[in-house]
């Protein structure tokens, strides 16, 4: 599996780098893990848009699937080419959430351009991927993705706090792809379900036996070297940030 970072900026897009976006290629598949504020724009640097098979969708705040909207438009309205539906894997009810979002739209809509499927705990196939959700601690309904191709497996944590199934979530895994939003000691009043320090997401990446940590959704208000070093000094294996355009093979 190929992974490309899109975007890991956390809560909104940033100077350098749109919202939460990965694409994971394999076997000429291409799927999308979220679709944040701003991705559309920078996915178009590494896949024309008529070559996107399916997007996995974590949640529905705004910069992990708004641009989900940006997508439609372009599947829908771009001249030059015919787009086949999409594969979209979203929260319960986000079929209709993304509806309003948009607002008044041609014909079916959203509906008519998208293949939306909901969530479930089961493993099922995507392309020539087996994906499994693990519900993770946020504030809204959010999975985590266990994404798996030829015997190598990639964990994507989406937003949480710490919990058992994130754990769970990155059993083994090749590369564990965990948001690393807070800093210990400064967002001590933020509810515990909601986000992962560096140092979080270290331990839970040591605890599950992962092979290789990459920190992301990382806020523009932070130094991305604290969330590094905090995940370091809990976790043996290799630590990395993720950067838009990073790739990795994983």
């Amino acid at each position: 599996m190929r992974l490309t970072v899109v975007g890991c900026s956390g809560s909104f897009p940033g100077p350098e780098s749109p919202a939460s976006c990965y694409l994971l290629e394999a076997d000429g598949f291409r799927l999308l893990l979220d679709v944040g504020n701003g991705s559309v724009g920078h996915l178009q640097r590494y896949v024309d848009l008529r070559d996107v098979d399916a997007a996995l969708i974590s949640h529905l705040h705004p910069d992990h699937c708004i641009d989900l909207l940006a997508l439609y438009v372009a599947r829908t309205y771009d001249p030059r080419r015919h787009f086949r539906r999409l594969l979209v894997q979203v929260p319960s009810g986000g079929a209709q959430h993304l509806s309003r979002a948009y607002g008044r739209a041609d014909g079916d809509g959203l509906a008519g351009t998208y293949d939306f499927v909901e969530w479930s705990r089961a493993p099922h196939t995507v392309g020539p991927f087996t994906v499994t959700g693990f519900p993770m601690a946020h504030p809204v309904e959010t999975w985590g993705m266990r994404v798996e191709h030829d015997g190598r497996t990639l964990a994507y944590s989406g937003d949480t706090g710490p919990c058992d199934n994130l754990v769970e979530l990155c059993r083994d895994a090749d590369v564990a792809l965990l948001e690393s939003s807070f800093e210990a000691d400064r967002d001590t009043r933020a509810p515990k379900d909601l986000h992962l320090t560096g140092g979080q997401a270290g331990e839970a990446a040591s605890r599950a036996g992962a092979r290789r940590l990459v920190l992301t959704h990382l806020p523009p208000w932070n130094d991305p070297e604290v969330s590094r070093r905090a995940a370091e000094a809990a976790f043996d294996g290799p630590v990395e940030l993720a950067a838009p355009g990073s790739t990795y093979d994983v």
